[in-house]
């Protein structure tokens, strides 16, 4: 494993004020990963263990990871806003890292509401010429869910890694297994994992490995 330098918080300037982001380096970095937490109006933070999972994760296959904080939550400015400010956040985030770390292959990680979120990060980057090298989104926020909205998730390419548990209590499986299948995207289903996994995050972690070294 890659060793990785301790966790820093910062700033940037987003459109509507400071952003505020963790920053997880390994040594030897070769690329960037952006990390979108869970809804903030449901207590979701960049510190969320899903987030930073995937943040570990990803530090370990050799990308900075970062993990801005949604409009609202902790240093950063704004409320919240349904998708749409914050994907034009993480398109601030993206445009201030490349400016620092140079065009190197791009992820972008998210979980629940942040990978709603990171479907119309992807799409707009995809009309921009510049596609992100892949998309790793788990318990994906999708079609209706109880207590909140319906969501109108992005289309995705087929490399995407989706990861979704088969007792998910907030997104339903089925919601995801039916945006994925008229795009073709496979769906890998832990069986038992909840929406948030708990105690099965190694298997989250392992799940992502694999599909990286395939």
């Amino acid at each position: 494993m890659r060793k990785v330098l301790p966790t820093e918080k910062f700033f940037i300037d987003g459109p509507v004020g400071p952003i505020e982001i963790l920053r997880d380096t390994p040594e030897g970095a070769h690329g960037l990963a952006i990390i979108a937490h869970p809804h903030p109006l449901f207590g979701g933070t960049n510190t969320n263990k899903v987030a930073h999972t995937l943040a570990r994760t990803l530090c370990g296959l050799g990308y900075c990871a970062l993990r801005p904080n949604f409009r609202g939550v902790g240093g950063t400015a704004g409320t919240h806003d349904h998708g749409d400010g914050e994907s034009e956040d993480l398109l601030a985030v993206i445009d201030w890292a490349q400016a620092q770390y140079g065009d190197g292959p791009l992820v972008l990680a998210g979980f629940s509401f942040g990978a709603f979120v990171q479907t119309r990060v992807a799409k707009r980057l995809a009309a921009a010429g510049r596609p992100a090298k892949r998309l790793v989104l788990v318990g994906t926020a999708s079609g209706f869910i109880e207590g909140a909205r319906t969501y109108d998730t992005e289309a995705v390419t087929p490399d995407t890694i989706v990861i979704h548990g088969n007792r998910d209590e907030t997104v339903p499986l089925e919601n995801v297994l039916a945006w994925a299948e008229p795009l073709q995207v496979p769906v890998v289903v832990v069986p038992g994992a909840d929406h948030f996994f708990h105690t099965r995050l190694h298997i989250l972690r392992d799940i992502i490995v694999r599909a990286w070294r395939e």
